[in-house]
């Protein structure tokens, strides 16, 4: 039997949206499949008028493993420019959720690992369960990290702790990410979805041409975040190419600690 698709439900309440990461058999990694489906998720909520805020979040008890690593060792097979081309593909795809015109609050109540942590990041807000699991792990695996990591990190947490985060891929719980300024809040298992719709009902309570106005002045500099995804693609790409890589994900596989070479 075939696995499931990936899918991303959509619920619409009052002026609230949610979105849900629901490859729950998987834990929600980051396929482009997935992707793709949350894609067509946010052009359905562009376009509605009586959606005044989003809410993020993923099913089974997982934000998002982060990406999936049979698709990297896959890309490991292709040309660098194909592997470039690749990345920019699949992280314009995860980070469409900045094409919305209003506040998207992340919900993430469970692991948000890698490039799952980034989608978080790119949200306007992001609030986290106490022990959620988090980490900016892609060196540990042999691979530069993406999804716009190197800057989203710094401008939530500042260049020194996000270079610490990057450096070390160490994993960090949810209170820690308060603490750095990775999120806004930390709440109880279970309770993160709940006090992520309340904060988007109070913002959906506002003035909605305001509101709109104001996430685009306190957004994200796109032009700075293309630079950065550019640079990102193309050192991913040679990563691909190296023995460390292989190795990283042999270890990962085997649930062993790697033993990088530098090649």
């Amino acid at each position: 039997m075939s696995a499931p698709a990936a899918e991303v439900l959509l619920e619409v309440e009052g002026a609230v949206a949610t979105l849900t990461l629901n490859d729950t058999a998987r834990r929600n990694v980051m396929t482009p499949e997935l992707g793709d489906a949350l894609c067509a998720r946010v052009a359905e909520l562009k376009g509605r008028d009586d959606v005044r805020a989003v809410v993020l979040t993923g099913a089974g008890g997982a934000f998002s493993a982060g990406g999936d690593l049979k698709m990297l060792e896959r890309l490991r097979q292709v040309s660098f420019e194909d592997a470039r081309a690749f990345m920019l593909g699949f992280y314009a795809r995860y980070l469409s959720v900045l094409d919305l015109p209003v506040p998207v609050i992340a919900a993430v109540d469970g692991p948000a690992i890698g490039a799952g942590l980034c989608v978080a990041l790119a949200c306007d807000v992001c609030l986290v369960a106490e022990d959620s699991k988090l980490a900016l792990n892609f060196v540990q695996l042999g691979l530069h990290p993406g999804m716009g990591a190197t800057y989203l990190a710094p401008r939530r947490a500042g260049a020194q702790a996000a270079a610490e985060l990057l450096l070390t891929g160490r994993r960090f719980d949810g209170k820690e990410a308060v603490k750095l300024g990775l999120a806004l809040e930390a709440a109880p298992a279970g309770q993160v979805l709940t006090r992520a719709r309340e904060l988007a009902g109070r913002i959906a309570t506002n003035a909605p041409l305001a509101v709109r106005a104001l996430k685009q002045r306190l957004g994200l500099d796109r032009a700075e975040l293309q630079r950065a995804l550019e640079e990102e693609a193309r050192f991913q790409a040679e990563s691909y190419g190296s023995q460390d890589l292989g190795e990283g994900l042999a270890a990962a596989a085997a649930r062993r600690a790697p033993v990088f070479q530098g090649r």
